[in-house]
């Protein structure tokens, strides 16, 4: 998409990584607007070609330094434009990627994009890339003053609620990239709200590192609690979403505020990355099988039609063959209605990646597949019992297959990781934003539904 004005200066992106990452993208844009800059969706004949990058795993760092190459090629066709790489591998790998790629003229780290307009205004370094930006620990988190690009005619968005995290997991850069925790005010995150909502934002999913530990480092550990019963105040506000949601911190008062405020969907990400015991403690996690099971079965009674997203981790260093049994028993009898599943990556940085009895990636990949094709048919299984049943739709306009379907997501699917549903017979008055009722009537593989609208 172009939005720009003939003659202006124009800035092309390019947004790796998470939901949290795409916050700091929309920010980093909304100060290039404010500093003059109109957002292109062709890299050809822009003044800057900014690449925000992720170094979470090995896999998200080839994926970073393919985007940066691409964005040279492109350059080296349009004289006189400047690339720009941000994020997570600006970060951790600054100095080496500008010794290895003379073609940035910008790296700039996770806590200094708030000034990436005024550093285009400085003159390139005559040594080479100017990397005067990059911080070793990152310090900066935006408020809702801070100018925040929102496409139009958005109405789902990410709302980011902190920076940072302080859990020090044994696998994970994360704090040494992104710093500790640091969290916003609840009147803060409520304003940007407001402002989302007004906008025509009907669907918030709070992100953060560590969700539930939102307010600990500012003195209130009650903070999710007060902030989920807020923002279901907020007007035109009609979903909201909690992701990331750390099992270690999740109290009874959470739980009653999820159950008892409307506009706060009945769905959990939660990460707990493992079962056995023995691999939590390796983990630096906080809690056991026991106390996880004991929560998971505590929502569930009373959160009626909760919907339980996990991620996992499978061959972490020292993860035996009784480890991974255990896992994979421990999926078969939860049933998650979503579940994600990595293989450790050997962070160079962490803990764990100095540990003994580092894994061969065949037997990584074995269980990962394993722990995968158990999901699969749980979600079949799940898919198949929503048959017949009538939802709230969230309608997102064409579908991404067909321009024959409009498509939607329940309450039960997450943006961008979670299935959709493919409405058929679509009334011609429904359009894109719009909660509509919907019967469904089929599956569609795994993941995805099929229905009519009814209401």
């Amino acid at each position: 998409m172009s939005i720009s004005a003939p003659d202006s200066k124009k800035v092309h992106v390019v947004s790796l990584g998470c939901p949290k990452n795409l916050v700091d993208t929309e920010l980093m844009i909304g100060r290039l607007q404010q500093g003059g800059f109109d957002l292109t969706g062709e890299a050809n004949g822009a003044d800057v070609l900014l690449v925000n990058t992720c170094a979470f795993i090995e896999s998200s760092k080839e994926e970073s330094v393919d985007a940066i190459l691409d964005m040279a090629d492109i350059k080296a066709a349009n004289p006189g434009a400047r690339l720009v790489v941000a994020g997570c591998l600006s970060q951790r790998h600054a100095p080496e990627l500008s010794a290895e790629m003379p073609e940035v003229d910008l790296f700039i780290g996770t806590g200094e994009y708030d000034r990436l307009a005024e550093a285009l205004e400085l003159p390139p370094a005559p040594s080479g890339p100017f990397t005067g930006l990059r911080k070793g620990r990152s310090e900066y988190i935006a408020d809702h003053f801070a100018p925040r690009y929102v496409a139009p005619n958005s109405f789902s968005t990410y709302l980011k609620i902190a920076e940072g995290c302080s859990q020090g997991c044994a696998f994970c850069i994360i704090p040494k990239l992104r710093g500790v925790q640091r969290s916003r005010t609840i009147d803060d995150v409520v304003a940007e709200a407001r402002d989302l909502a007004s906008r025509g934002v009907v669907e918030v999913n709070l992100v953060a590192q560590d969700l539930t530990h939102y307010g600990e480092d500012i003195g209130d550990g009650k903070a999710l609690v007060k902030l989920v019963r807020r923002l279901g105040e907020v007007e035109g506000l009609r979903w909201v979403r909690l992701m990331y949601a750390y099992p270690h911190n999740f109290g009874d008062d959470l739980i009653d505020a999820m159950a008892e405020t409307e506009n706060c969907l009945k769905y959990i990400d939660m990460p707990i990355q493992h079962s056995s015991d023995q691999v939590l403690e390796a983990m630096n996690r906080r809690t056991s099988r026991a106390e996880i099971e004991a929560l998971l079965t505590k929502l569930r009674a009373r959160i009626d039609n909760l919907v339980l997203r996990t991620t996992l981790l499978v061959g972490h260093p020292g993860e035996t063959d009784a480890d991974f049994e255990d896992l994979y028993s421990f999926v078969q009898g939860q049933r998650f209605e979503r579940m994600g599943c990595f293989m450790y990556s050997q962070e160079e940085g962490t803990f764990s990646a100095r540990m003994d009895r580092q894994l061969p990636t065949a037997v990584k990949r074995l269980r990962h597949s394993r722990l995968m094709a158990l999901q699969k048919s749980i979600s079949a299984a799940h898919q198949q019992a929503m048959v017949g049943r009538e939802v709230d739709v969230l309608v997102e306009g064409l579908s991404d297959e067909t321009d024959l379907l409009l498509q939607g997501r329940t309450g039960g699917q997450a943006p961008d990781i979670d299935g959709v549903v493919y409405i058929n017979d679509a009334p011609d008055d429904i359009g894109r934003g719009q909660l509509r009722r919907a019967l469904i009537t089929e599956t569609a593989g795994e993941y995805d539904l099929v229905g009519h609208i009814i209401a």
